[in-house]
């Protein structure tokens, strides 16, 4: 589990294919201090396990399966790109933006950036099982930054980026046409679950009871 608060911008050393999969090295400075060998790194909001580690160098190398390079974004990644870090949560960790899992559900792409003073307002163009969890001041997880969400449109919602945020992740980089790694709201699709089973099972009594008075 993760916060979506990035504490370290990262860098592509190395990408290895493999017949299903890839392994990916990840250059580090900080975060890779206290990380150990199986720890869960929030990688541009990928849940990745780190499986070799070497601090003299300061590389992290995860493997990635085929389903993970087809369902993300983290297949489009070249040698020197910058990716989002984020380390597993503590019981000691401050929550500071919402509970993002690792588990990408989607990728959008960038369809408009609008420079605001010193503020980034950017639309992101995304798909259906995404936007139905998007709502005006809900939380996002874009490429495991959690963000707020702005506006919601029809096939996009929009999000604003302060100069820190701009500064400190991959989000200040982005150009129009550009793909990101989505995951909505986790506590939404739970309260979602939730609805769907109880008006189901109220449908269920109520069709119980017109089959009882013989409107059925």
């Amino acid at each position: 589990m993760f916060t979506g608060i990035i504490l370290e911008l990262g860098k592509v050393f190395h990408i290895k294919k493999l017949p299903k999969g890839s392994q990916l090295k990840i250059s580090s400075k900080d975060i890779i201090k206290d990380t150990a060998l199986g720890d869960s790194i929030s990688v541009n909001g990928v849940c990745l396990t780190v499986n070799e580690i070497d601090k003299e160098c300061g590389l992290m190398s995860f493997d990635v399966s085929y389903e993970t390079l087809k369902k993300t974004t983290l297949g489009y990644l070249k040698r020197g790109d910058y990716v989002n870090l984020e380390p597993a949560v503590t019981l000691n960790t401050r929550l500071g933006g919402h509970l993002v899992s690792g588990h990408v559900e989607g990728i959008g792409f960038i369809k408009g950036i609008n420079n605001i003073g010193e503020y980034l307002e950017i639309e992101i163009e995304a798909p259906e099982e995404i936007l139905r969890y998007c709502i005006k001041k809900g939380s996002i997880a874009v490429d495991g930054i959690s963000l707020t969400i702005v506006n919601v449109f029809s096939n996009s919602f929009t999000v604003v980026i302060i100069p820190h945020t701009a500064k400190m992740t991959t989000m200040g980089m982005k150009k129009i046409g550009d793909s990101v790694n989505l995951e909505p709201d986790l506590i939404a699709k739970y309260v979602e679950k939730f609805v769907r089973e109880n008006r189901k099972d109220r449908d269920d009594i109520l069709l119980d009871k017109l089959k009882k008075y013989g409107f059925l």
